[in-house]
């Protein structure tokens, strides 16, 4: 008991000074973890962005809960598909039909006694309307993302794939999700299996029936074209200003996410690919 009590004054060190101590010993944490309990939505706001906590916790009814541990696999992953998009955006960049990078997204309702906080990893959006309070990303008016990024490698597929279905792509919400499950591996080596789903809420059946537009298993040695989530401009840009016209004589369509890209860097990070001049002997 004093053991566990030990353990539970370390790991809750992340929630009061932003300190993912060494002895909290979370690579043995049993996911999901209550962090801290009697939390307000506003507090958990404040505290996600003092220690610049993205997409690791989440908040539901006074709850910090902690689905996703830090990993390099995890921010690898994620910077490699930020650049990849960004890449395709830059040439809107500074015009109307610009594609924004939007920061934490959450939602809040009025009049019920569920509530939740979640941020994605990452989230795109062309300029739109408010919305019609409080159905808003930040319970108000703010517009939401139309393109959602999830990456989860301590986190559950289960999770992950619920969180992206029925909370981000809820009606109203974003428009396309991603979720990326890489799973876990000894630190340090490379991961053999990680999966990719791409989810468009015009493929919506029912609630309970929403299948994946693509959906595929890579890992290990894969070609450049063998996995790649195409997304469409019209999706991107769905429920822009009424000014905005989409770019499509400027921007390529659809938008291509290749992951033989997100698995070379994987590897050139890790040191599993050999990246130096070949002049150099």
């Amino acid at each position: 008991m004093d053991g566990d009590r030990k353990l539970a004054k370390f790991r809750r060190l992340w929630w009061d000074e932003g300190n993912f101590h060494p002895d909290a010993d979370w690579e043995e944490a049993k996911l999901p973890y209550v962090l801290a309990e009697g939390v307000t939505l506003e507090e958990y706001e404040v505290r996600t962005e003092k220690f610049n906590i993205c997409g690791l916790w989440e908040w539901s009814d006074g709850k910090v809960i902690i689905y996703e541990l830090p990993s390099d696999i995890h921010e690898i992953c994620k910077a490699e598909i930020s650049a990849r998009l960004n890449s395709q955006f830059d040439s809107v960049r500074r015009s109307d039909a610009m594609i924004i990078g939007t920061a934490s997204t959450r939602f809040r309702t009025n009049g019920e006694s569920r509530r939740s906080g979640k941020e994605a990893d990452l989230s795109f959006r062309p300029k739109k309307r408010a919305v019609t309070p409080p159905y808003g990303s930040d319970g108000d008016d703010k517009p939401w993302p139309n393109l959602v990024v999830e990456v989860a490698y301590s986190e559950s597929e289960d999770h992950v794939l619920d969180k992206v279905k029925n909370y981000w792509l809820s009606p109203g919400r974003a428009h396309d999700a991603i979720a990326v499950k890489a799973y876990p591996v000894p630190e340090g080596t490379v991961p053999s299996r990680m999966k990719a789903w791409h989810f468009c809420v015009s493929d919506r059946r029912t609630r309970g029936i929403f299948p994946a537009r693509t959906e595929f298993e890579f890992g290990g040695n894969i070609e450049e074209g063998d996995c790649v989530i195409n997304i469409q401009l019209d999706c991107l840009y769905n429920d822009a200003r009424s000014r905005i016209r989409i770019p499509r004589h400027i921007l390529p369509d659809p938008i291509v996410l290749d992951f033989y890209f997100v698995n070379q860097s994987i590897l050139a990070n890790l040191d599993y690919l050999d990246v130096s001049d070949s002049s150099d002997g």
